[in-house]
């Protein structure tokens, strides 16, 4: 195992993204087309939030109780991007060491982190970048 292995060797580089005023249903239709589970928000071209799937699961009604799927669409359409979003997400450097990332992820509450140089986003990790990572060293 590499001791200083750069996050940038793990790290999706084809990143999804959402400016922060688009609609909501952006980001849900994002979710669904691509499978996956984070999108950073942006300001232009700077990182301003991050969403999650779980975000959204949060906002939803149609899992608890029958026959609300409509509630589900009224609550989405009430909410904007900035009201669902973490703001101000922790970011990490594309030379940041995967161990060093894997400690984040170890000891924080969040399971996606944008990768961003200068002020501009590079990329996203998550935990199961990591996993993936960790398996093929055994």
């Amino acid at each position: 195992m590499k001791k200083r292995e750069p996050i940038s060797n793990i790290m999706t580089t084809h990143v999804y993204a959402v400016q922060e005023n688009e609609p909501l249903q952006n980001v849900i239709a994002l979710f669904r087309k691509n499978k996956i589970r984070h999108v950073p928000v942006l300001a232009g071209k700077k990182i301003t939030g991050i969403i999650s799937r779980t975000d959204i699961n949060r906002l939803t009604f149609g899992a608890l109780f029958e026959n609300q799927e409509g509630a589900d669409e009224a609550v989405l359409e009430i909410l904007n991007i900035k009201q669902v979003m973490t703001s101000k997400p922790k970011v990490i450097n594309s030379n940041d060491s995967i161990r060093d990332v894997a400690v984040i992820f170890a000891t924080e509450e969040f399971h996606a982190l944008p990768v961003v140089d200068g002020d501009e986003l590079k990329g996203i990790v998550t935990t199961t970048d990591i996993i993936k990572y960790m398996l093929d060293q055994y």
